[in-house]
């Protein structure tokens, strides 16, 4: 028996993503004229490119405190703004901060290259040879010049994910090197009891949380509730779903579309995490999470044994119905896309139209659930089949299952093909880009 779960409608008057990311792009500008003020009061060399060298330097280590806050995984700035939508930020953030950072490198060289009549190249092996922490810093560079290199577009789809991430990690001893280098030689750093308060609060704050979204919140969680497989459910050949037990799961602040990341701990898999959606909305007593094998990692869940100790980060992602903006809701599915659909139509209140996209009607993971859940919220519900063609949901045949499509918020969970295809119909049917949402369930982005 499907359980009904009808919340009342948050309030939508101010969206609660718009909130979050105006208090970010709120926070970093305020910084940068603290910065800014800072800067001028310890006031200018008389070299124009030393001046322009240690303000570039002052951004980029402002901007490498903001980076670690994108990605610090906290609950507040993740439910509202969705984890790939912080990585993307921390992405065009990263290259932005690689410029920055060459730039404080450039000016600087040059500036005393200009005073002292070396070479430039001269100048920067004179200045690591002989000013502490300089040498710190440029293996600082070069670490985020690695850093920048492997995830370029180019090179990070030729990676594997546990690649990227190996290499990625270097990112946090780069900013231990560049911190050590401001401390040992950043005039504005120690220009003023004002400006050292200001910096250690900024790393202070940064880093403490990294610490506390990435380590102490995952591991508290972890210790409080025990999770442990329950059952383990073939739903065909390819997909299986994984029921999940723990103590106290009433407390655990998960939602309808959200997702975690999964460990496993079997010997052979206890290293490898996966984020995976909850299928069904959290009960307050069982988890459930429903995956198609596309790789050894998930191919191996159906092999778990009941009782296997379970490790899970999170939940994770704004893909739920905090979002809303419409009292009614399409639900758009793409193959095993249905999975953060299905657990959020459990939770929806209102009326909603449920598009479910798959080659064949065997691929139609959960569809009984599907339309047993669909007949007792009164949704209605749809099996688009078929080959992969463009046509099967474009702006007419949208516009001719859902007339009223563009009074709805559209939530809409597929592959990247299918996702930007319905995306477009969208714009064309004039869907108002705020009642769109989707989320991109990876790591990197």
């Amino acid at each position: 028996m499907t359980t009904v779960h009808t919340p009342p409608r948050p309030p939508t008057a101010i969206r609660p993503e718009v909130v979050a990311r105006t208090g970010l792009y709120a926070l970093l500008a305020a910084n940068a004229a603290v910065v800014a003020v800072l800067f001028a009061q310890a006031g200018f060399a008389s070299n124009a490119l030393i001046v322009l060298g240690r303000l570039a330097g002052l951004y980029g280590a402002l901007l490498m405190a903001f980076q670690l806050l994108l990605v610090a995984r906290l609950p507040w700035l993740d439910r509202r703004i969705g984890m790939d939508r912080l990585t993307l930020w921390h992405r065009w953030t990263g290259f932005t901060l690689l410029w920055t950072l060459l730039a404080h490198a450039v000016f600087i060289t040059l500036g005393y290259a200009d005073s002292s009549g070396l070479d430039p190249v001269d100048q920067l092996v004179d200045l690591a040879e002989t000013v502490e922490g300089v040498l710190r810093a440029v293996v600082a560079l070069a670490l985020i010049l690695v850093v920048g290199t492997v995830s370029a577009r180019f090179a990070r789809r030729r990676l594997a994910y546990e690649t990227w991430h190996f290499v990625h990690l270097y990112t946090y001893l780069a900013v231990v090197l560049a911190f050590t280098h401001q401390v040992a030689v950043g005039t504005t750093f120690v220009a003023s009891p004002a400006a050292t308060a200001y910096w250690w609060t900024l790393w202070s704050v940064a880093l403490g949380s990294v610490l506390l979204g990435r380590l102490v919140l995952p591991l508290w969680r972890n210790l409080r509730h025990r999770l442990r497989v329950s059952a383990v459910v073939p739903e065909n050949d390819d997909v299986v779903s994984v029921h999940i037990t723990g103590r106290d799961l009433h407390r655990l602040p998960a939602r309808a579309g959200q997702f975690f990341l999964w460990r496993f701990l079997t010997r052979d898999r206890w290293w490898q995490a996966n984020p995976f959606s909850l299928s069904a909305a959290p009960d307050g007593r069982t988890l459930r999470l429903t995956v198609k094998a596309a790789g050894d990692g998930s191919a191996a869940l159906r092999h778990l044994r009941p009782g296997t100790r379970v490790f899970a980060e999170g939940p994770y992602g704004a893909f739920t119905t905090l979002r809303r903006t419409r009292p009614d809701t399409v639900l758009v599915a793409g193959g095993v896309g249905v999975t953060p659909i299905r657990a959020l139509l459990e939770e929806l209140s209102g009326h909603a139209v449920v598009i479910h996209r798959v080659a064949t009607e065997r691929d139609a993971v959960l569809h009984d659930e599907l339309r047993e859940l669909a007949q007792a919220k009164g949704a209605e519900l749809y099996l688009v089949t078929g080959p992969a063609t463009p046509d099967r949901l474009a702006p007419a045949e949208l516009a001719r299952l859902v007339p009223d499509i563009a009074d709805r918020d559209v939530y809409l969970c597929g592959p990247p093909g299918m996702t930007a295809a319905v995306r477009r119909s969208l714009r064309e049917l004039g869907v108002p880009k705020p009642q769109i949402h989707f989320e991109r369930f990876s790591l990197a982005g």
